[in-house]
């Protein structure tokens, strides 16, 4: 039975999943660890779930050769070499789709509070001021929504934007079929141009590195209101600071920073800090009882389905096979390189041990290929130990 490690405080209903399949050999940490903790704690581990702070690098799919696959309870991955993970055999799975909802309630709820300059307001309340004036405070209603990056969040922040009166444009690298009375709009530069308040939702990575900059934040309209829940390099926060020291811009609500504290008891460093019209929230947009225990579901139910069929659909960084019944005495997962004849390879080894297929499931992504493979006939410890030393093979086990 597979020993599972999960790390910074998965949701309970990961942890219900695993036992409810069947698997009892399941340790859990409450936090990231540090590096020689961490491998201490991975000694014998052949599952892998965290979060965001919990750092999974080239070394660690090198060195611990159990490791079957690993699951990110979030929903991005770059804190997993993927890519070291795929030429290792291990599938990475994570949780694209359960905070969406808790992310889109965040940025609306900050860009009506912003129209309302309700941050400075409230400061100025515990201070002792009483400041009823209206100067500068707008409805939500009748505003336009510029979403930068129109996917599953920023889909639904323009929906529920849409629900209170907003009009909503976006812009997309993709061609996106739109929601609502949404439309699409052909650059970046209108987008700014037209939009009261603009939410950004991309993924980071060379691509998107400071697409907000001092010339990004020059096209925007005056008095804009700017919302940052993606990824905290998209932003280039000097270039914020000045255009919020100015005036320029009305107020910002950033949930991600380029660089963000380790541990509770470490101060963010940013020249945001103690500005009055700026929201600052320690990564939280997906962090909500409801989404947590989403995402606990989600990415327990995707690791249990890989270990018990070997299904590998939403994999981040594998050739993706759907679910099929099992067929036969056995199935075979075979990770190999991704070389002409790996496939011939394979079955012709199970033939010479009097192996029949029944069905098989091949795909390949980038180095490598992977096929299921149902059988019929005894599959022993020698037909495995043949199967796993070929030259061919990345990783290869029976289910």
């Amino acid at each position: 039975m597979a020993q599972i490690v999960l790390f910074e405080n998965i949701h309970p209903s990961g942890v219900a999943v695993f036992r409810d399949a069947g698997y009892t050999d399941i340790q859990t940490y409450a936090s990231s660890l540090p590096p020689a903790e961490l491998r201490a704690a991975l000694e014998d581990a052949e599952v892998v779930g965290i979060r965001s702070r919990t750092h999974l690098d080239a070394g660690v799919f090198e060195q611990f050769r159990r490791l079957r696959v690993v699951g990110c309870f979030c929903i991005g991955t770059n804190q997993v070499d993927v890519d070291s993970a795929m030429r290792h055999g291990v599938p990475v799975f994570n949780a694209p789709f359960s905070n969406t909802r808790s992310v889109a309630e965040l940025v609306l709820a900050e860009a009506i509070l912003l129209l309302r300059r309700i941050p400075e307001k409230n400061e100025r309340v515990h201070h002792g001021h009483w400041d009823k004036t209206a100067s500068g405070a707008f409805e939500a209603r009748g505003k336009t929504l510029g979403v930068i990056g129109y996917g599953n969040i920023g889909s639904q922040v323009g929906t529920l934007a849409e629900s209170v009166g907003m009009r909503v444009i976006y812009h997309d690298v993709e061609a996106k079929l739109p929601l609502g009375n949404a439309h699409a709009v052909n650059t970046l530069a209108e987008l700014l141009a037209q939009s009261d308040v603009v939410t950004l939702h991309v993924p980071g990575g060379r691509s998107t590195a400071n697409i907000i900059n001092a010339q990004t934040l020059a096209q925007m309209k005056q008095g804009a209101i700017l919302i940052n829940a993606s990824r905290g390099t998209v932003v280039d926060i000097d270039a914020l600071h000045g255009a919020l020291s100015s005036r320029h811009l009305a107020g910002a609500a950033l949930d991600v920073f380029p660089t963000e504290p380790k541990s509770v008891d470490e101060p963010l460093a940013s020249p945001l800090i103690g500005m009055r019209n700026v929201i600052l929230t320690p990564h939280i947009g997906g962090s909500t009882q409801e989404s947590q225990e989403n995402i606990g579901r989600e990415v327990a139910e995707k690791l249990v389905r890989y270990l018990q069929t070997g299904t590998t659909k939403g994999a981040v960084n594998f050739p993706e096979l759907p679910f099929t019944e099992p067929a036969g005495t056995a199935r075979i997962l075979h990770i190999h390189k991704n070389v002409p004849g790996a496939l011939g390879t394979l079955d012709n080894l199970l033939a010479q041990h009097g192996l029949n297929i029944l069905a098989q499931n091949l795909q390949t992504q980038g180095e490598i290929g992977y096929v299921i493979t149902d059988v019929d006939g005894v599959v022993n410890e020698q037909i495995m130990t043949t199967l796993c030393s070929h030259p061919v093979t990345i990783r290869c086990q029976r289910i």
